[in-house]
């Protein structure tokens, strides 16, 4: 069996492949758009081959500016092939220290897309299991089940009252960013200050909103009636939409219903600026968060299912690819 990325020459190969199993994958239309964004390229495209037989496939997608992958798309392995998990381990370990090799700071994460209700499934549970399992086996041992929220204008605009806001400079925006890592209930914010501490995570959550497709100016700090900061509202967007990019509130001012306030104001930023569509992420395990986006009127699209490496979990808010 060979693990090798692909060239130019390997174009249509790539794109024959197709996908049966109830789960998240890439179909020729989108690669071939997205490829010539560079999103999608022919080195981070990865196929594994039995003889003159292509068997498995491994899509990893990027920004068009990025220089190494952020996330795995797609991973298929033919259902002819004996042992899956063992394929697809082969090729992801395979990618992943390539991917090292070349000097990415953190390895990409894996990105898999379910349907609500995932579980009471079985054709999903099962295209789950030996994808699950060969990231495990290839080092992606770190896993999050997140929530993918929609909002859209017949939904109505949200409201909190009682905040203020304004932009503010760098230096207080990760002033903040240092603050509401504190107690954060995300996963990554927790795992990340259990890793790097406190500085190098909020500084590493500021670069990461910094260098996404949405605009510096849309960023807010919260301030409530008495003049006190309590937290921070980023909207962003992907490649795709506007999206909810991050909020946060500093921990003394927690458990006060500033947050709808901070998710409101998100809202009206994208809203007012004609956006049909507004995508937001949150852990499942993150009850707070998922209700105040219920209130808000998002409702949950679909689940995924994160697998990341744990030295590389500081990649936020997995892109909306």
């Amino acid at each position: 069996m060979l693990f090798r990325p692909t060239t130019d020459a390997d174009r249509d190969r790539v794109v024959a492949v197709t996908v049966d199993e109830p789960i998240s994958w890439i179909p020729a239309d989108r690669y071939l758009d997205e490829l010539g964004q560079g999103m999608y390229r022919p080195e981070w495209t990865w196929i594994a081959e039995d003889g003159d037989r292509v068997v498995a496939r491994a899509l990893w997608w990027g920004q068009p500016a990025s220089e190494y992958p952020i996330a795995l798309d797609c991973l298929h392995v033919d259902a002819a092939v004996d042992d899956r998990t063992m394929v697809a381990a082969g090729l992801l370990t395979a990618s992943l220290k390539a991917f090292a090799e070349q000097g990415a700071p953190k390895l990409p994460l894996y990105n898999v897309t379910l349907p609500n209700g995932w579980r009471e499934e079985a054709s999903v549970t099962d295209a789950l299991a030996w994808r699950r399992d060969a990231a495990v086996a290839a080092g992606l041992t770190d896993e999050v089940e997140r929530l993918r929220l929609e909002w859209t204008p017949d939904a109505g605009l949200p409201t909190g009252g009682g905040l203020t806001f304004a932009g503010a400079s760098d230096e207080e925006f990760l002033r903040v960013f240092r603050q509401v890592a504190v107690g954060s209930l995300d996963g990554e914010t927790r795992r990340n200050l259990a890793a790097k501490g406190v500085e190098a995570t909020a500084r590493d959550e500021m670069d990461f909103y910094l260098g996404c497709p949405g605009e510096r100016e849309w960023w807010r700090l919260a301030r409530n009636a008495q003049g006190e900061t309590v937290g921070l509202a980023i909207p962003s967007a992907t490649p795709y939409n506007r999206n909810v990019g991050y909020l946060g509130i500093i921990p003394e001012f927690r458990g006060r219903g500033y947050v709808d306030g901070l998710l409101a104001e998100i809202t009206r930023v994208h809203a007012e600026a004609g956006a049909e569509l507004i995508t937001a992420t949150t852990d499942t395990g993150n009850a707070p968060m998922a209700a105040a986006f219920a209130r808000a009127g998002y409702r949950t699209a679909q689940i995924r299912m994160i697998y990341s490496a744990p030295e590389s979990a500081g990649t936020m808010g997995p892109p909306e690819s």
